[in-house]
């Protein structure tokens, strides 16, 4: 029955692949169609509210500074909010400020569509700032990573006519893609008995005779646009998991499919941009194979069980149930962490501290790798990134010049992919190395063995792949952690996304070349057996040392 479910909803996402795919073409081609009868009065009446008379095409360099520019403002504002929002209105609890290096943790957090949260969300915040801040924030870095990931497709597939404008890109983001799909989810949810509500928290009496106080809030219209942004920040501290957030086995396989749907339709748009779908559907095929993969590790390690749990005698024929919600069981809690972390989203809906090694492994493979589906353009982006190292590395083994969508693959091009590939490992591994041999990280950490190496290559990976899931078991929010995150999941956003658009830039500048015989094709099936062996072979060159000395040593000494 588990493996059916998991099944019914793979063949959903595939029957929305296409019809979602085409729709972002419509939105980011600029060439008229059917969406413009909609949405563009209002997009240019807030055209003329910004002073955006006529958008033109930037150059690369003015689109990338206008997205840092965006992106800055966008900081200092939530900045200011979380500082101030215990003197602010809309909070009846009466929440305090937040601490100065807890709040620039939070703050380049939302930013970089990471949502890595080193507070609880109930007493963490207020409304004003859960609506102002959070919700704010998953609509508008959605909106740039999905505005850039639009640049680099024109960028790759077409000749001489410029990445776009970020500001049209942006605002398009928002009005015909977040808003409408969100508000159509936020009814849903609210339909599904998700909370929607502005009342204070409740005071009641439990069974016990004792007081508690339940937190209430705006929590639907976060949910919608949490997992259809790929942000991933919870309303409450247990995410997911919470039945306020996540109360029934409907909502959650709504949730999976709103966090997987557009990262899995981007490749079907990527064809549809280079006129060629055959070419998005190898992209999304190697996807798919790397996503099976990890989440069979998944499903099965933690169908498993835990052998000490069993060899105390106690009845492990459900699984490791440890730390997930029996309303989901086994398969949908597998499926939910395969998910999570493939599309970037960070969002749990069970416990990853209490997978079992391999299960945990799974999950913190799968931000390793950042390639298979990622977050709003991000996993399209890197994917395409080894697309273009794979070709360029059969070119050399044939003797011949390396072409990848009719442009020639030259050195200039390839320092730029060397960079957004070594700085991904570089802003794991350094700042795990260092926690290790500081007291200010070392203390943190409430395993002492393999379990606790994995703690705390989990959080850097999270951070650096702008997950932001969290292993748990780390005492985080102290100056440490705080600082050290925050610059991994700045640079784990910023670095690539420039380095790959430089790369469309010089791509888009260049002359095609006519194809020929020995022409190597990038839209068959050999090349998306290509594709994942590159994939894994630098997966496994970059992170497998360190990946044995903390889940696979784990998993050995059970």
């Amino acid at each position: 029955m588990e493996l059916l479910q998991i099944g019914l909803v793979i063949v959903v996402l595939l029957l929305l692949v296409k019809p979602v795919g085409t729709y972002m073409y419509h939105v980011f081609s600029n060439e008229s169609n059917w969406t413009d009868r909609i949405f563009a009065g209002t997009e240019k009446l807030i055209y003329k509210i910004v002073g955006l008379k006529q958008p033109k095409n930037m150059r690369w360099t003015t689109y990338v500074m206008s997205f840092l520019a965006t992106n800055v403002v966008l900081v200092i504002i939530s900045y200011v909010l979380l500082r101030l929002q215990g003197m602010l209105p809309g909070n009846p609890a009466g929440n305090s400020n937040m601490e100065a290096t807890l709040a620039f943790n939070s703050v380049i957090s939302f930013m970089t569509n990471t949502n890595l949260q080193h507070y609880s969300g109930e007493s963490g915040l207020t409304y004003l700032t859960q609506m102002a801040f959070v919700t704010m924030m998953m609509f508008t870095s959605a909106a740039s990573g999905l505005a850039v990931a639009a640049a680099f497709m024109r960028g790759v597939t077409r000749r001489g006519e410029g990445l776009g404008n970020f500001f049209q890109d942006f605002i398009k983001s928002v009005t015909r893609i977040f808003l409408p799909l969100a508000f159509v989810l936020t009814l849903v949810l609210v339909g599904l008995k998700v909370p929607q509500t502005l009342q204070p928290t409740a005071n009641i009496t439990t069974l016990s005779g004792t007081q508690q106080q339940i937190a209430l809030g705006p929590i639907a219209s976060l949910e919608s646009i949490k997992h259809l942004g790929t942000n991933g920040g919870g309303y409450a501290g247990a995410n997911s998991a919470h039945p306020f957030e996540n109360p029934s086995p409907w909502t959650n396989v709504l949730e999976i499919l709103a966090m997987w749907v557009m990262p899995a339709s981007l490749p079907y748009t990527f064809g549809l941009f280079a006129r060629n779908r055959k070419q998005g559907w190898v992209i999304f095929s190697s996807m798919m194979v790397l996503f099976l993969i990890f989440l069979s590790i998944t499903y099965v390690s933690e169908k498993a069980g835990n052998p000490l749990i069993q060899a105390l005698g106690v009845d492990a024929s459900q699984g490791s149930m440890e730390g997930k919600e029996v309303r989901f069981g086994i398969g949908q809690s597998a499926l939910f962490t395969a998910v999570t972390t493939a599309a970037t989203t960070g969002s749990v809906n069970n416990m990853h501290d209490t997978l079992t090694p391999l299960g945990g492994m799974a999950a913190l493979g799968e931000m390793m790798l950042n390639v298979i589906f990622g977050g709003k353009g991000v996993g399209l982006m890197n994917m395409l990134m080894y697309a273009i190292l794979g070709v360029f590395i059969c070119g050399l083994m044939v003797g011949r010049t390396p072409e990848f969508m009719g442009r020639k693959i030259e050195g200039k091009e390839m320092k730029l992919i060397a960079i957004a590939i070594l700085v991904h490992p570089f802003l794991i591994l350094a700042p795990t190395a260092l926690a290790f041999m500081s007291h200010w990280g070392y203390d943190a950490v409430s395993n002492p063995g393999y379990h606790g190496l994995t703690q705390v290559l989990y959080e850097y990976a999270s951070s650096a792949a702008n997950n932001g899931s969290g292993f748990e078991g780390l005492a985080d929010n102290n100056v440490f952690w705080n600082v050290t995150t925050g610059v991994v999941m700045f640079f784990g956003r910023y670095v690539s996304m420039i380095a790959l658009l430089a790369v469309a830039a010089s791509l888009n500048a260049k002359a095609p070349t006519p194809v020929t015989m020995g022409t190597l094709r990038t839209d068959n099936k050999l090349f998306g057996a290509i594709l994942i062996g590159v994939v894994l072979l630098i997966g496994a060159l970059t992170f497998l040392p360190v990946i044995v000395l903390g889940p696979v040593a784990e998993f050995l000494t059970m």
